[in-house]
């Protein structure tokens, strides 16, 4: 017999630790993106120094899992005795900032790699056109270069995003009470876990359902309208023969 009480108290109880999940997701988001373009610019660069840093961050954040450099950040480098005398250890010491960090570094090595890809498929005929109209390179990275790479990067971008919301999950590992984090501690008081995570996967789904929405829409605000089926002119004429 389904208890919905139970459900219902477990999914409100969970429902209050979205807030920390959202601040892990768009912290991490908002760093991760403002960073991969900086790795990108890095990695595109004629200088070979940066191009093989930005190919090394890559490397290491794309090929090593995410749960060890969590631990890595928070367990790690709190050992080193000039880091908790530094400026940065305030930050370093907090648990939901070590998770903020963790995936943010992460997801910017994914994020990079797939802005690398999108910019690379901008099509040189917007580029010449843009610069046989006297663009400046800024004017051009701005107006032709940025838009198009962006619009090819989204629908992967969107996958990416997906991916960080169920990676905020491991923030629970230090204690970060975020949604699996809330969810773990009722399942240690009622040993009830199925019913505990299946609130939780509801949780995850509706809010991933919700960040599909929102890139689908930003996709079609970013790509220019396609041609109609039927052109207007002849969808004009089409009116005009029937009347």
């Amino acid at each position: 017999m389904i208890d919905f009480t139970f459900l219902t108290e477990t999914f409100l109880q969970l429902l209050a630790a979205l807030p920390v999940t959202l601040g892990l997701f768009f912290s991490s988001l908002a760093i991760g993106a403002m960073l991969s373009a900086v790795i990108v610019a890095m990695r595109v660069s004629r200088s070979l120094p940066l191009s093989l840093f930005a190919r090394g961050y890559m490397l290491i954040f794309r090929g090593t899992p995410l749960l060890i450099q969590l631990f890595l950040i928070y367990y790690g480098l709190g050992q080193f005795g000039a880091i908790r005398e530094s400026l940065f250890w305030p930050v370093l010491r907090d648990p939901f900032s070590c998770a903020v960090l963790s995936l943010a570094l992460c997801t910017a090595g994914y994020t990079a790699e797939i802005l690398r890809g999108a910019l690379m498929a901008v099509p040189a005929g917007h580029i010449e056109a843009g610069l046989a109209c006297g663009m400046s390179r800024w004017l051009l990275l701005r107006r032709i270069i940025g838009p198009v790479t962006l619009r090819y990067a989204l629908p992967a971008w969107s996958t990416e995003a997906i991916l960080l919301v169920k990676s905020t999950a491991l923030a629970s590992l230090v204690t970060v009470w975020e949604v699996t984090g809330v969810a773990q501690q009722i399942i240690q008081r009622t040993y009830r876990t199925m019913e505990v995570f299946a609130c939780a996967a509801v949780i995850y789904l509706l809010l991933n359902f919700i960040i599909v929405c929102v890139f689908a829409w930003l996709e079609r605000t970013l790509t220019p309208a396609l041609a109609a089926r039927h052109p207007p002119a002849l969808k004009a004429t089409a009116e005009k023969e029937h009347d």
